[in-house]
């Protein structure tokens, strides 16, 4: 399996926020936006502030990660587009099942909004 690209530049994440569609779950807030031709999906994740401190934030921010890695090696290969992944304050309490559950509806979004 090929490690997911990322979106780390500023500009990536306000153009997903302006052109993309929002998902919202319990565990995370998901904005995805698919991508012509593109092999893929790209990532990002973010944690704001009023999470916590920047330990919380961090760990939340992994948790993210990791969830969206299992995901996509049980489900294989998910469709093209970018994807970022907010982190909330129960992102860190809910359990990883459900967490990644959150993550699959993200990716439904994905699909039904690239058709």
């Amino acid at each position: 399996m090929q490690p997911l690209d990322r979106l780390k530049k500023r500009s990536q994440f306000l153009h997903l926020a302006r052109k993309g569609q929002k998902v919202v779950s319990p565990g995370l807030i998901g904005q995805v936006l698919p991508r012509e031709g593109g092999a893929g999906v790209r990532a990002g994740f973010t944690v704001t502030k009023k999470v916590g401190n920047s330990v919380v934030r961090n760990r939340t921010r992994r948790r993210l990660r990791e969830a969206l890695r299992v995901v996509v090696k049980e489900g294989g290969c998910p469709p093209s587009g970018d994807v970022v992944l907010i982190g909330r304050a129960a992102t860190r309490q809910r359990p990883f099942s459900l967490l990644k559950d959150d993550v699959r509806k993200v990716f439904r979004a994905l699909e039904s909004k690239g058709r």
